[in-house]
């Protein structure tokens, strides 16, 4: 089949087998793979592995132990080998697609409505009426907790962005307050839009040196889940800062979690977002579509961070 390989000359075409799906795991035609981050660690590895970790398709097969997927179903999956004819996955990683949606919009929607429902409603704890913050609101994932936590009562939701064109398309997506995180007076303008008693619960993608400006908008008892550190891994921590308000903190990330784990979060995600996914209420903007043979090109695109929404790879039949 073709796929789209680490190599030591970057992204590149190749041939390799079809894979063959494992007792627990259903093989998928795909029909389109959506860009990610983590792809970039995964191109530069160099290992000869296919890139990629979230696509959609049309089942071609399944394991023995499968019982709840058949050839012909057409569903959204995250896992590994994502840009290629073929991939496979574990069967709990997957989530039907709704009729009328195509692989182009779905293979958007999968990992961001993990990441985000898991960090929202799982380590954040989040009750109708708290206020959300999601810090480093541009990206998909970013754009897609917005929506979340506004499907499911957040009181105030609130984005913020350093990009001035980005930030003013936040509220397209749910943000009742758009701010620019590098501003000097941001933390006391999320203070007094929140009538001085702080964020509820703030899903944490920037990190580094800036974290102890993310806890000073944080409420009393609040909860901080990091899910990214776009502005690095490190960082000086007030632990005074911590201890007065109370905060709950939790990282997340799917490298460490076990199988059964990742079928846990997906089932639950799937329990509170399959109708609004249906209806098209969580949505995420397609910046563009290369063909697979091009995937370096959407590679070098995403790594230059000049798009707003997600890069999709399309692989036709």
């Amino acid at each position: 089949m073709k796929a789209i390989l680490a190599t030591s000359a970057g992204a590149q075409p190749g041939d390799t087998p079809v894979p063959r799906p494992e007792p627990d795991q259903i093989l998928v035609r795909v029909g389109a793979a959506s860009l990610n981050r983590a792809d970039l660690s995964g191109v530069a590895a160099k290992d000869g592995k296919v890139i990629g970790m979230e696509w959609a398709g049309e089942i071609a097969g399944v394991g023995s132990a499968v019982t709840e997927w058949r050839p012909g179903d057409r569903v959204m999956c995250t896992g590994t080998g994502a840009y290629a004819e073929y991939a496979v996955t574990d069967r709990g990683r997957a989530m039907r697609i709704p009729d009328g949606i195509a692989f182009e919009e779905a293979t958007v929607l999968m990992l961001a409505c993990q990441t985000m429902h898991n960090a929202i409603v799982t380590a954040g704890r989040m009750q109708r009426g708290e206020t959300l913050m999601i810090h480093g609101a541009s990206s998909g994932v970013g754009l897609m907790g917005m929506q979340i936590g506004k499907l499911l009562g957040a009181g105030a939701v609130i984005g913020t962005s350093t990009n001035s064109a980005r930030r003013s398309r936040l509220q397209e997506f749910g943000a009742d307050y758009a701010l620019d995180a590098s501003a000097p007076e941001w933390v006391e303008r999320i203070l007094d839009a929140t009538a001085g008693k702080g964020v509820d619960v703030i899903v944490d993608q920037v990190s580094g040196p800036a974290f102890n400006q993310t806890m000073k908008t944080c409420a009393k008892l609040g909860r901080i889940v990091n899910v990214g550190r776009l502005g690095g891994s490190e960082g000086v921590v007030d632990f005074n800062w911590h201890a007065l308000r109370r905060i709950s903190y939790t990282g997340v990330t799917f490298r460490t979690r076990s199988v059964d784990e990742i079928r846990d979060l997906t089932a639950l995600m799937a329990r509170d977002l399959s109708a609004a996914i249906a209806e098209r209420k969580l949505r995420l903007p397609i910046d563009r579509v290369f063909p697979l043979e091009q995937a370096a090109a959407a590679l070098d695109r995403m790594s230059s961070n000049a798009h707003f929404g997600k890069i999709v790879l399309s692989v036709p039949a």
